[in-house]
């Protein structure tokens, strides 16, 4: 990944279909810009989009803040209250339960607990056909990792403490998001090891931006 494109806008392909909306971030709404993508990608005044709010990732009391954060920049869009639908991984999800809903937002937390739930609950299989309605799905954190290829990036990161060792994501876009990136600390030098080893390109995203999917384009948000 070429670290000096991080602060530009770029175009690419995107291995998913021509009806697919994915906007996928760091930090959530935390840049009101892309709080203002997330309404136009929708295509309604803000007051009438229904959300589905999942905050399963959220295992920590410090993770569950930022959760509660999240639904709060939420809100600040225009989204009323009473169209956020709160949807624990904690069951079997039916497609019934979210086709009637514009957007689904996933909360960042533990990558390696949310892949498990999405699995074990058929989420990762209903997601797609809500994709394929022209669904907007917005990912956080983990939330975004989650729709990669692969969450092994997460590992240095995330504890893994389920022990899964098939790290494959739900493979909805082709490229691996790496979130919370900043030139500071170690994601330069995890960002190159696992840039020789995953047969990814690696987006790296700091809390400013988002990397927005448009069927077969793709394009940073900042």
């Amino acid at each position: 990944m070429d670290e000096a494109g991080l602060n530009n806008t770029f175009i690419k392909s995107a291995k998913v279909s021509n009806l697919m909306k994915l906007l996928l971030t760091s930090a959530g709404f935390e840049n009101a810009k892309i709080g203002r993508k997330f309404v136009e990608l929708v295509g309604k005044p803000a007051s009438e989009i229904r959300v589905v709010f999942i905050p399963t990732a959220s295992r920590t009391k410090e993770e569950s803040r930022y959760a509660d954060e999240a639904r709060k920049e939420i809100l600040n869009t225009g989204v009323r209250g009473e169209n956020i639908k709160t949807l624990n991984l904690d069951h079997h999800i039916s497609y019934p339960e979210i086709k009637d809903f514009d957007a689904i937002y996933v909360c960042g937390g533990n990558t390696f607990f949310l892949l498990h739930q999405a699995r074990k609950t058929g989420f990762d299989k209903i997601i797609k056909q809500f994709l394929n309605d022209g669904k907007l799905y917005v990912g956080v954190s983990a939330g975004s990792i989650l729709v990669c290829p692969t969450t092994e990036l997460a590992v240095p990161y995330d504890k893994n403490d389920l022990g899964i060792s098939d790290f494959t994501g739900l493979n909805l876009v082709d490229v691996v998001i790496a979130p919370h990136y900043s030139d500071k600390g170690k994601d330069k030098e995890i960002i190159k090891k696992y840039g020789k080893r995953l047969a990814y390109e690696i987006i790296a995203l700091t809390d400013q931006q988002a990397y927005l999917v448009l069927g077969q384009n793709a394009e940073i948000i900042q």
